[in-house]
């Protein structure tokens, strides 16, 4: 098919640069009367793609709840622009089962599990005729996007694909488009052969080949896109020559952009009167104490409980902190129709009651749990922190240790794990743990609450200016810029 052809069978607006994303710009939500209130999302992708202008960017993305469900069934595939911010969105009503197969089964209970280094491998995973079935509606949805894509894209269009969730679509949509120029993102870490080598030997090429199949395949930070390089090598037997990937007569390019913090708009909405009021809320829960503070979902690679066994460890090891500092965790709940997921968030609600249990006094609770996702009140816990606890396992980035020293009203130390992708940039003034390691996290939040006050604060002004290096829209122009073919 020609590209006057395909230009002529898109109908709408076809766009010069395309974004394909799971979960899209906006959501809608469905009143009892039948009424939809549609909902701008956030992220680094919205405020990235905010950067092109009305018909010029196209975002492909999937129809995530009956809200979206029902939006696409009213105005078709093509959203209304009055409820995308004049964005051009077509959202993919994918049938409920093959996206559940692909979303839960495939991307967020193997892919994310592997990557994240999750599994307990005596007992799991198991690769049998369920995830066979499981990993054929993976394959359908991302021929879904790619055909989308194809449709959609002018002659030569750019196209980021974001995420695990697609990492089929960069080879599929070449098969359709061998004219467009393609980039691929990966927002997780990568997982070392060693470790990819769990999934079975077809589908660990068929997911490399998938991503082979973009022109540049970008990661967070050098230590995912050398394991992605090294996968390839290892499983394909590609050709790894710098930041060229050689395999089968095609090169495709390593690229590695590290998303900052969006200093502007963090700082703008943590002094809105809602933060303000949650914030003294918050000081009344805490009065003089210190505060340690964490702001995650009770995703498992977060290491939500590891965090609250080595605060139980400071308090035991150095009593004299008891009375004085109060761990302010937010651990908002995710993926809930996992049952993993669901056992793993009561598992942080028992263990704080069991360290408040141990150690509270009449003036004094240790752990303050919330689990209700509010964003002024993660803002307000930003500004009132003193140490930042993020300690994840596995984290392809991790915007939270970014965001915090940016917001922080008095500096903070951040106490940070070597395997969460911004210790790559911020390690240098972070106090950096072992994420497995109690003890030495505990002694590393004792040395943060010990940390002298100008020492802390230069600490954070050059965190801050770390996080902020790429923010969110110079980042998505670097990506689009390094697949211009001049």
């Amino acid at each position: 098919m020609t590209h006057d052809e395909h230009r002529a069978q898109s109908p709408g607006r076809p766009g010069q640069v395309l974004v394909a994303s799971n979960r899209g710009p906006v959501s809608f939500s469905l009143g009892a009367d039948g009424s939809l209130t549609a909902k701008r999302g956030g992220g680094g992708l919205v405020s990235g793609l905010s950067t092109l202008t009305p018909g010029t960017g196209t975002w492909v993305c999937a129809a995530l709840g009956e809200g979206d469900r029902a939006a696409v069934a009213r105005s078709g595939a093509r959203l209304d622009p009055a409820d995308t911010g004049g964005q051009a969105v077509r959202m993919l009503d994918i049938p409920d089962g093959t996206f559940d197969a692909a979303y839960n089964g495939i991307a967020n209970s193997v892919l994310w599990f592997v990557h994240h280094l999750l599994y307990q491998t005596p007992f799991e995973p198991v690769f049998d005729a369920a995830f066979e079935a499981q990993w054929a509606d993976y394959e359908t949805y991302n021929a879904a996007f790619a055909e989308a894509l194809a449709a959609e894209a002018a002659p030569g269009a750019a196209v980021l694909v974001q995420d695990y969730h697609l990492s089929l679509v960069p080879a599929l949509l070449r098969d359709r488009r061998p004219d467009l120029r393609i980039g691929h993102f990966t927002h997780t870490p990568w997982a070392p052969p060693d470790l990819f080598r769990v999934l079975p030997d077809a589908v660990a090429r068929r997911l490399l080949l998938g991503i082979l199949g973009a022109d540049r395949a970008a990661f967070h930070t050098p230590r995912w896109a050398r394991a992605f390089a090294d996968c390839c090598a290892d499983l394909l037997g590609a050709r790894i020559d710098g930041q060229d990937i050689h395999h089968e007569g095609r090169i495709t390019r390593l690229g590695v952009h590290g998303l900052g913090a969006d200093a502007e708009f963090l700082r703008e909405r943590a002094s809105r009167p809602d933060v303000d009021e949650r914030l003294a809320a918050l000081r009344a829960q805490v009065g003089d104490a210190r505060t340690i503070v964490r702001v995650d979902r009770t995703e498992l690679s977060k290491n939500i409980v590891r965090g609250l066994f080595a605060f139980r460890r400071l308090l035991t090891d150095r009593p004299q902190w008891r009375g004085q500092v109060t761990h302010v965790a937010f651990a908002y709940p995710s993926r809930q129709d996992l049952a993993v997921y669901r056992d793993y968030t009561a598992e942080v609600s028992r263990v704080a009651e069991e360290i408040n249990a141990a150690f509270a006094t009449d003036g004094w609770t240790p752990v303050v749990l919330h689990v209700k996702d509010d964003f002024a009140r993660s803002l307000a816990a930003y500004r009132m922190a003193d140490v930042a606890l993020v300690n994840p396992i596995k984290d392809g980035m991790n915007l939270v240790a970014k965001e915090i020293p940016v917001v922080s009203e008095r500096g903070c130390a951040l106490v940070l794990s070597t395997e969460a992708g911004a210790a790559a940039e911020l390690g240098e003034d972070a106090l950096l743990v072992n994420p497995y390691d109690i003890a030495g996290t505990a002694e590393a939040l004792h040395l943060a609450l010990s940390m002298d006050a100008d020492e802390r604060d230069r600490r954070t002004k050059r965190l801050s200016a770390a996080a902020t290096a790429l923010p969110p829209q110079t980042w998505f122009l670097e990506q689009l810029a390094a697949l211009d073919p001049a």
